[in-house]
């Protein structure tokens, strides 16, 4: 039995901190720590990515601020991505089969991963590849013991594949092989972790089984971390639901708006899943919301003044943080409002897909009839309301985004 020192419990309680460790939990990873430090040999640390979209949202960093964890701890980030599985498309979570994307789609939308993801980790340290340097490569009869390496059983595991075919809803045959290429990435790099979110639960751990498969005496551990939860404090953040996520490529204004619009319940979730926030501090944040000593806002403004500031700087979170206080606070207009001219008549659903107010006609359909548009601080709750004024009017869609429209 190796002892453990302290040094390597106390790094593995610091990253497994919000994650879960599988398969021997904290104490295996000290052991791997403890041994990556005896022998020189830092850990290899994968993620993979499979870029479907091409910017990354807040919820993507909570892996990411894990992988920054353990480059401090001086281990190897090894950072893939998925140009042979996006092509197959992984279903995780959904009820369907997943689009597959085509090579140019994967080209394209990787172009910003690595320069968003330089604002959490170190990207000039990391080692990037891309999984298509190697299973494209597999020949045909490489690929049949890939595949004969896992049982059907093994992959009706699986919980979507396991409801969709109790549904009786359809599972392509290819659907099987992209948790399979996934876990050969991890013998193609030689994984001894791979992070990834709770979703990826299956996926990861059959990373461990088909490295032993193919004769590594000590698989990889899996880091798996909570899949983060968009503005509205129920669906997991995601570009599906523009209206509640909260991109890395947002201005500091939109950013700092949308932190301030989550529910008071998720505060203390958004603190622990996206700073560096004590155990302490985050007792200390639920009691003073639970006893009403202090009022739940001035909590949520410094979270979004903190998130801000890390994505935009001092400057970028300082103007934000004033906007906002103007914007919403005091029932001002922003400073900067843009002028925009528009013709007599216009459809007021039309005008605000135009302006990028909303992402589709369907979300300018939601937010006019919650009563989020305003024209001159009156509600335009009629969806066929068409735009007639005399010199100039003031268009506001949500708490944040306006216009001066003009003839």
């Amino acid at each position: 039995m190796v002892e453990i020192r302290e040094e390597f419990i106390n790094q593995a309680k610091h990253i497994a901190r919000n994650a879960e460790v599988l398969p021997g939990g904290i104490e295996e990873l000290a052991v791997k720590l403890q041994h990556a430090a005896d022998t020189n040999t830092p850990l290899r640390v994968k993620l993979g990515m499979d870029p479907t979209r091409p910017d990354l949202h807040l919820g993507h960093t909570v892996v990411m601020r894990k992988l920054k964890e353990f480059q401090e701890f001086g281990h190897k980030v090894v950072l893939i991505v998925g140009g042979a599985t996006a092509m197959v498309g992984d279903p995780s979570g959904k009820s369907d089969t997943r689009p597959a994307l085509t090579k140019e789609q994967v080209d394209e939308n990787a172009k910003t991963y690595f320069e968003q993801m330089s604002k959490v980790i170190d990207v000039t340290k990391a080692e990037v590849t891309n999984n298509a340097d190697w299973l494209h490569k597999l020949s045909f009869t490489e690929l049949l013991q890939l595949a004969g390496k896992v049982t059907v059983a093994q992959m009706m595991t699986r919980d979507d594949f396991a409801k969709r075919y109790a549904d009786g809803r359809p599972i392509a045959i290819h659907e099987f092989f992209y948790p399979l290429m996934q876990a050969y990435d991890s013998v193609a790099i030689d994984a001894d972790i791979e992070l990834g979110g709770t979703d990826q639960r299956f996926n990861t751990l059959l990373g461990r089984d088909i490295q032993s498969a193919y004769g590594k005496k000590y698989p990889q551990l899996v880091v798996l971390l909570p899949l983060l939860e968009g503005t509205d404090g129920v669906v997991k953040m995601s570009k599906t639901y523009p209206e509640h996520c909260i991109s890395l490529t947002d201005t500091a204004k939109d950013m700092f708006g949308k932190l301030m619009s989550i529910p008071d319940n998720m505060i203390t979730r958004y603190y622990s899943l996206l700073t560096n926030a004590t155990k302490e501090e985050l007792e200390t944040y639920d009691r003073q919301i639970a006893d009403g000593s202090i009022n739940p806002r001035n909590i949520k403004m410094q979270l979004a003044y903190q998130i801000t500031e890390e994505y935009h700087g001092k400057d970028g979170a300082d103007a934000a943080q004033a906007d906002f206080i103007n914007v919403v606070s005091n029932k001002g207009i922003p400073e900067d409002i843009q002028e925009v001219k528009v013709e007599q008549g216009k459809a007021m659903l039309d005008l605000l897909t135009e302006l990028n107010f909303v992402s589709s006609r369907g979300e300018a359909k939601r937010l006019i009839q919650g009563g989020g548009v305003k024209i001159d601080g009156e509600k335009i709750t009629d969806l066929s309301y068409t735009i007639s004024f005399e010199d100039s009017v003031v268009l506001q869609a949500g708490k944040r985004k306006f216009a001066k429209l003009v003839r």
